[in-house]
């Protein structure tokens, strides 16, 4: 898999997240100085599959890019969607995660769950670089 560094701007949230978590997290992506876990993110619509806490992060320390790995999530059928148990919901369509993202109709934390048939990559891209713009 290969990991990209994407303009967060271009980054749409399928997800509302929870603020202790982001929270918890600011401060562990302060101390390695670093992203250690790359975003998951369809490739045609930049709606983000899994990461929406590591997204948060980046828009509260200004960041300008984050690393991802970008997939085609409608086409391709090894990326999976499930649900999470106890999120009120049976099921969710690949359609309706990419509506969610697109109209800001935001599912509540922790309703999809994605499965990739790779595991994501280990990473260290450091928060300096980061702060600059993607560069293609």
């Amino acid at each position: 898999m290969k990991v990209e560094l994407v303009p967060v701007e271009i980054l749409r949230p399928h997800e509302q997240t929870i603020p202790k978590k982001v929270d918890e997290l600011e401060k562990m992506t302060h101390r390695w100085k670093a992203y250690v876990l790359p975003l998951v993110v369809d490739k045609n619509t930049g709606v983000i599959l899994d990461g929406h806490h590591r997204h948060q992060v980046a828009l509260r320390l200004g960041l300008q890019c984050l690393p991802c790995v970008l997939v085609d999530y409608l086409g391709d059928s090894s990326v999976e969607l499930g649900v999470w148990p106890n999120c009120g919901r049976e099921s969710l369509t690949k359609q309706e995660v990419i509506q969610a993202g697109l109209e800001e109709g935001l599912f509540s934390p922790k309703t999809s769950r994605h499965r990739l048939s790779d595991h994501l990559p280990p990473i260290s891209v450091p928060l300096t670089r980061l702060l600059l713009p993607a560069v293609n």
